[in-house]
């Protein structure tokens, strides 16, 4: 497991977690808007492209939104 900084909408803070990204868990995109989504901790963790911090969504998962790119964006838009 590798430590990550996540922003965590339940909380409204930055958190360092334990988690690994995996084939499994995650689906990344080649779009140059959203890097990946990951399901985590009882939510939906969505890392826009670049450096930002993965953000956590609660209450979401990649199959609620079909594992589609353009509804994470707006869902991380909605949070942020």
């Amino acid at each position: 497991m590798n430590k990550i900084t996540i922003y965590n909408t339940l909380k409204g803070r930055h958190e360092t977690v334990c988690f690994e990204f995996t084939p499994e868990n995650t689906t990344w995109f080649d779009g140059q808007q959203v890097y990946r989504i990951a399901d985590a901790f009882g939510g939906l963790l969505i890392q826009a492209s670049g450096y930002d911090y993965p953000v956590l969504i609660g209450d979401s998962s990649r199959s609620d939104i079909g594992n589609n790119e353009q509804q994470a964006l707006e869902l991380l838009r909605d949070q942020m």
